[in-house]
């Protein structure tokens, strides 16, 4: 996507092992047998927003006909796969990406729209535009725009072994957009398999909404 700031390139992070899930959570069906699998549905998700668009994957763990980006190393969580797209998206002339995790059913292309809004109306020198619960505070790093200017502070981190991506960005560098009990659908993520069966529930719910 093109913006005032640049091109937005895309990752889908989809590198965790889904150790409390117990199954490949990027490869989980929330809609249905025969509706596509949570990698599929968010890859084209965002690829329909931002080009070009990734899957982040970690070592020796692919997608088949997906364009996969490895971790450098294992074991950082997501933060690494936003450094390896980070890293991408430079040598390709992009100015930030898009990260988005596999595991939310029921993030949307308007909630996404708002934050590249967001991102192409923020002052200089913001390098991270994020959203977060107003009740609570809590951020949303898994589904943020990262600027091409902060890989030195994710690389920094990484080195440090860090993983808690949300803090690696300073306060002063970041924008929040926030959002009320009422919209706060699509965040709702997934550890395990009880988030599963309350997903599915919910995405049932939803289709019996709209009949």
């Amino acid at each position: 996507m093109e913006a005032a700031q640049g091109v937005v390139a895309g990752v889908v992070l989809a590198g965790g092992l889904s150790a409390r899930m117990g199954h490949e959570k990027a490869l989980l069906r929330v809609y249905g047998p025969d509706q596509p699998h949570l990698l599929a549905r968010t890859h084209a998700l965002l690829a329909g927003l931002v080009r070009p668009c990734w899957v982040s994957c970690r070592p020796g763990r692919g997608y088949p006909g997906f364009p996969c980006l490895y971790d450098a190393k294992t074991g950082l969580g997501p933060a690494a796969g936003v450094a390896a797209a980070l890293e991408q998206a430079i040598r390709q002339g992009c100015a930030a990406v898009l990260a988005l995790s596999c595991d939310l059913p029921f993030m949307n292309a308007a909630t996404l729209t708002a934050l590249l809004r967001a991102r192409a109306k923020a002052p200089p020198g913001v390098l991270l535009t994020l959203y977060a619960a107003a009740d609570s505070g809590r951020e949303e790093p898994l589904a943020a725009v990262y600027e091409a200017g902060s890989l030195p502070f994710l690389t920094d981190a990484l080195g440090r072994g860090e993983r808690r991506l949300g803090g690696m960005i300073p306060a002063g560098l970041r924008r929040v957009l926030l959002y009320g009990p009422e919209e706060a659908l699509p965040f709702f993520n997934m550890n395990r398999p009880q988030d599963l069966a309350r997903a599915i529930s919910l995405a049932k719910s939803l289709a019996a909404g709209k009949k």
